[in-house]
C-alpha cells in the first residue's frame, strides 16, 4: 500500500493538510515534526521542512529512511518565470534543476551537479498525470500547466535574475526547495512530483506580491494534494 510523504517548506503550505489528517504518531527529527497517519483514506507522512535546499533534502532523506514512503509530493508556492503562468495558477513539475549550481569551470553544464550525469531531475510520469487531471477536477477555475521547477537558495525578486534563469534553464517557476527534494528522490529511486502555486512574478514586484498572495496560493496547492493522493 502506498505511503505518501508530503513536504512543505512553511506552515502555511502544510497546515491545511495537517488539519484534515488523522494523526497516529508524531516523530521529531532534525528539528522537524513528522506527522504520520491518514488523509483522504491514504497513508501519509506530512512535514514542514523549513526553507532552503539543505533543509528540504534532509527532510526527504528522513522520509525515505525512517518512514519508508513510496512517493514524495512537495507542495508550496513559487514565483513565475513563464508569461503564461499568472499569480494563482498552478505548475506541476515535469522536472527540476538547481539554478544556483555552477561548476562550469570543470566542463559541467550550468546547473549540473558534478558526477551526477544528469542536470534536470525528472518527476514521475504517473504522478504528473494524476496531479494534472486532479487539478482540473478540483480547481476547475485555475490554470494548470506542466513545467520546469528552478531551485536555488535565493528569493528571486529582480528582472535580471529572473531573465538569467529563463535564459539558462528554461525554467517555468523559481523557488527554494524542489530540486533538492527531486535529487534526493532520484538518488533513492522514489517517485516524486512538485506542485507549485504561483504567488508572485519573480521580478521587481515580487516583494509586494508575495505576502499578499502566498496564503491563497498555498491553499490551492494543498487542495490539489489532498485530492490526488488517493489516486496514486
Amino acid at each position: 500500500m502506498s505511503k505518501i510523504g508530503i513536504i512543505g517548506a512553511m506552515d502555511l503550505e502544510v497546515d491545511a493538510l495537517k488539519a484534515e489528517m488523522s494523526v497516529t504518531s508524531t516523530t521529531k527529527r532534525a528539528s522537524m515534526e513528522f506527522l504520520e497517519g491518514t488523509l483522504n483514506n491514504t497513508k501519509v507522512v506530512i512535514v514542514k521542512s523549513g526553507i532552503g535546499k539543505i533543509n528540504a533534502a534532509l527532510c526527504a532523506q528522513i522520509l525515505i529512511d525512517e518512514f519508508d514512503v513510496s512517493h514524495i509530493i512537495n507542495t508550496g508556492v513559487a514565483g513565475s518565470l513563464n508569461a503564461d503562468l499568472d499569480i494563482g495558477d498552478i505548475l506541476i513539475s515535469k522536472d527540476a534543476v538547481h539554478h544556483d549550481m555552477d561548476v562550469t569551470i570543470f566542463g559541467y553544464k550550468l546547473g549540473e551537479v558534478p558526477q551526477m550525469g544528469i542536470r534536470e531531475f525528472p518527476a514521475d510520469e504517473k504522478m504528473i498525470e494524476v496531479a494534472m487531471a486532479t487539478c482540473k477536477e478540483v480547481n476547475p477555475d485555475i490554470n494548470v500547466r506542466k513545467g520546469r521547477v528552478a531551485s536555488g537558495d535565493q528569493f528571486i525578486s529582480s528582472k535580471e535574475k529572473k531573465q538569467f534563469i529563463i535564459d539558462n534553464f528554461d525554467g517555468d517557476c523559481a523557488e527554494m526547495e524542489g530540486a533538492s527534494i527531486a535529487q534526493a528522490a532520484y538518488l533513492n529511486n522514489i517517485p516524486f512530483v512538485i506542485i507549485r502555486a504561483i504567488s508572485d512574478k519573480a521580478d521587481d514586484s515580487a516583494e509586494m506580491d508575495y505576502p499578499t498572495f502566498e496564503k491563497a496560493a498555498a491553499k490551492h496547492s494543498a487542495n490539489l494534494v489532498k485530492h490526488m493522493i488517493c489516486k496514486l
